[in-house]
């Protein structure tokens, strides 16, 4: 699906106090940024940002970052929050590739990712920019902490078993699993929704869902 820019997007993101425009500064000091020694847990491919608000405002015990590589959807996220009036001083946004990260996060800097509803990519000849791929799976293993954990959601089975293919080749722990997750009590337990979800469970379609690690 192609994007509909939003002129001036660039430049009123970096006037947000909820976005950090130069994050390789933070690179091995987001402790410090945050004020504190609280776990940081990042979604990449954020959207609109209702998950990830969501779970700063449930866990002020965590720090959130939120990631996504386009301007144009990064500043849907930046007006909502903006419009805010409580105190998420445990959430920012961050307008990057998640092939960056690395220049970003040092060595297990990073607690837990979060992969939501994440472009398919359909054809075969894109298989690697899925990020669930093994390439970005080793990305994540850098940044991760040794104990650190990826939970990743999704309404499409032919990425979902993509992605099952490729944790087992990259030799990650599939911790749980759930092909209906929507009627999966364990697995449904304090889970948050985000837009695409509210949306294609609406439609009965099952959501995907996997927990590894390493």
């Amino acid at each position: 699906m192609r994007l509909r820019n939003v002129a001036g997007s660039k430049e009123l993101i970096t006037e947000s106090r909820f976005v950090v425009s130069e994050p390789g500064q933070y690179k091995g000091k987001w402790n410090s940024y945050f004020k504190n020694a609280n776990p940081i847990q990042i979604e990449i491919g954020m959207g609109k940002g209702q998950f990830i608000t969501e779970m700063a405002k449930l866990n002020p015990e965590i720090n959130y970052i939120g990631i996504e590589m386009y301007s144009s959807v990064l500043y849907r996220a930046v007006k909502k929050l903006e419009r805010t009036t409580l105190d998420l001083h445990n959430l920012v946004l961050l307008r990057i590739d998640a092939r960056d990260l690395t220049t970003v996060f040092a060595e297990n800097e990073v607690s837990r990712i979060y992969l939501n509803f994440s472009d398919p990519w359909p054809k075969d000849r894109h298989a690697k920019r899925r990020i669930t791929a093994r390439g970005f799976l080793a990305i994540y293993n850098e940044v991760l902490k040794a104990d650190g954990l990826i939970e990743f959601k999704t309404d499409n089975e032919k990425l979902f078993h993509f992605s099952l293919e490729e944790r087992e080749a990259a030799g990650w722990n599939l911790d749980k699993i759930s092909y209906d997750l929507h009627n999966d009590a364990e697995m449904m337990r304090g889970n948050v929704l985000t837009e695409y979800e509210e949306k294609f469970s609406a439609l009965g379609n099952p959501i995907y869902k996997y927990i590894i690690s390493r």
